[in-house]
Protein backbone atom coordinates (compact mmCIF):
# COMPACT_ATOMS: atom_id res chain seq x y z
CA UNK A 1 0.00 0.00 0.00
CA UNK A 2 1.10 3.15 -1.32
CA UNK A 3 1.94 5.90 1.57
CA UNK A 4 -0.23 9.14 0.57
CA UNK A 5 1.38 12.64 1.27
CA UNK A 6 -1.20 15.56 2.50
CA UNK A 7 -0.38 18.33 1.80
CA UNK A 8 -2.30 21.23 4.07
CA UNK A 9 -2.04 24.71 2.55
CA UNK A 10 -2.30 26.36 5.30
CA UNK A 11 -3.02 30.55 4.66
CA UNK A 12 -1.13 32.64 6.85
CA UNK A 13 -2.92 36.28 8.34
CA UNK A 14 -0.01 38.71 8.79
CA UNK A 15 -1.49 40.61 12.02
CA UNK A 16 -0.38 44.34 13.16
CA UNK A 17 -1.31 44.91 16.52
CA UNK A 18 -2.83 47.15 18.53
CA UNK A 19 -0.48 49.56 19.59
CA UNK A 20 1.88 48.54 16.68
CA UNK A 21 2.55 51.93 14.61
CA UNK A 22 4.43 51.07 11.45
CA UNK A 23 5.92 53.94 9.11
CA UNK A 24 6.90 52.69 6.16
CA UNK A 25 5.67 50.69 3.15
CA UNK A 26 4.43 47.18 3.53
CA UNK A 27 3.95 44.11 0.78
CA UNK A 28 2.50 41.21 1.13
CA UNK A 29 1.15 38.18 -0.63
CA UNK A 30 -1.06 37.04 2.02
CA UNK A 31 -4.13 37.79 3.92
CA UNK A 32 -3.30 41.00 5.97
CA UNK A 33 -5.43 42.47 9.57
CA UNK A 34 -4.69 45.93 10.99
CA UNK A 35 -5.70 46.61 14.39
CA UNK A 36 -2.62 49.01 14.78
CA UNK A 37 -1.18 52.20 13.01
CA UNK A 38 0.07 52.16 9.72
CA UNK A 39 1.56 55.45 7.72
CA UNK A 40 2.28 54.37 4.35
CA UNK A 41 1.37 52.59 1.22
CA UNK A 42 0.22 49.20 1.60
CA UNK A 43 -0.13 46.32 -1.69
CA UNK A 44 -1.47 43.08 -0.75
CA UNK A 45 -2.63 40.13 -3.09
CA UNK A 46 -4.95 39.11 -0.47
CA UNK A 47 -7.57 40.31 1.67
CA UNK A 48 -6.94 43.71 3.79
CA UNK A 49 -9.54 44.08 7.56
CA UNK A 50 -8.93 47.06 9.29
CA UNK A 51 -10.26 46.37 12.49
CA UNK A 52 -12.28 48.96 14.87
CA UNK A 53 -8.60 50.20 16.30
CA UNK A 54 -7.24 49.96 12.96
CA UNK A 55 -5.66 53.11 10.95
CA UNK A 56 -4.53 53.15 7.93
CA UNK A 57 -2.79 56.83 5.63
CA UNK A 58 -1.63 55.87 2.49
CA UNK A 59 -2.28 54.22 -0.54
CA UNK A 60 -3.82 50.75 -0.27
CA UNK A 61 -3.86 48.33 -3.28
CA UNK A 62 -5.70 44.57 -2.37
CA UNK A 63 -8.00 41.70 -3.04
CA UNK A 64 -10.56 42.35 -0.79
CA UNK A 65 -11.32 44.56 2.05
CA UNK A 66 -13.53 45.12 5.08
CA UNK A 67 -12.79 48.40 6.91
CA UNK A 68 -14.11 48.92 10.37
CA UNK A 69 -11.52 51.25 11.59
CA UNK A 70 -10.05 54.58 9.84
CA UNK A 71 -8.46 54.90 6.16
CA UNK A 72 -7.04 57.95 4.43
CA UNK A 73 -6.13 57.98 1.14
CA UNK A 74 -7.00 56.10 -2.12
CA UNK A 75 -7.98 52.81 -1.94
CA UNK A 76 -7.98 50.24 -4.86
CA UNK A 77 -9.90 46.95 -4.05
CA UNK A 78 -10.32 44.77 -6.65
CA UNK A 79 -13.62 42.21 -5.45
CA UNK A 80 -15.61 43.51 -2.54
CA UNK A 81 -14.96 46.62 -0.03
CA UNK A 82 -17.04 46.47 3.07
CA UNK A 83 -17.31 49.53 4.75
CA UNK A 84 -18.78 48.70 8.33
CA UNK A 85 -20.69 51.05 10.68
CA UNK A 86 -17.79 52.12 12.85
CA UNK A 87 -15.63 52.71 9.83
CA UNK A 88 -14.31 56.25 8.86
CA UNK A 89 -12.78 56.11 5.14
CA UNK A 90 -11.38 59.82 3.09
CA UNK A 91 -9.86 59.15 -0.14
CA UNK A 92 -10.96 57.91 -3.54
CA UNK A 93 -12.42 54.37 -3.97
CA UNK A 94 -11.61 51.81 -6.90
CA UNK A 95 -13.40 49.07 -6.36
CA UNK A 96 -15.45 45.60 -8.43
CA UNK A 97 -17.86 45.50 -5.85
CA UNK A 98 -19.16 47.98 -2.47
CA UNK A 99 -21.25 46.96 0.82
CA UNK A 100 -21.69 50.40 3.02
CA UNK A 101 -23.27 49.65 6.43
CA UNK A 102 -25.44 52.33 8.27
CA UNK A 103 -23.24 55.03 10.05
CA UNK A 104 -20.30 54.14 7.85
CA UNK A 105 -18.68 57.44 6.96
CA UNK A 106 -17.31 58.15 3.58
CA UNK A 107 -16.26 61.08 2.16
CA UNK A 108 -14.43 61.19 -1.49
CA UNK A 109 -15.42 59.34 -4.86
CA UNK A 110 -16.09 55.40 -5.80
CA UNK A 111 -15.59 53.56 -9.49
CA UNK A 112 -17.00 50.49 -9.80
CA UNK A 113 -15.40 48.34 -12.38
CA UNK A 114 -15.26 44.52 -13.21
CA UNK A 115 -11.92 45.17 -14.14
CA UNK A 116 -8.64 44.03 -11.92
CA UNK A 117 -7.55 47.21 -10.38
CA UNK A 118 -4.05 45.29 -8.87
Amino acid sequence: MAKENNVINLQVINLIAKGTQITGDLTSDGDLRVDGEITGNLDTKGRLVIGASGKIEGEIRCKSSEIAGTHKGKLFVAELLSLKASSSVTGDIVTGKLSIEPGAYFSGTCTMNDENTN
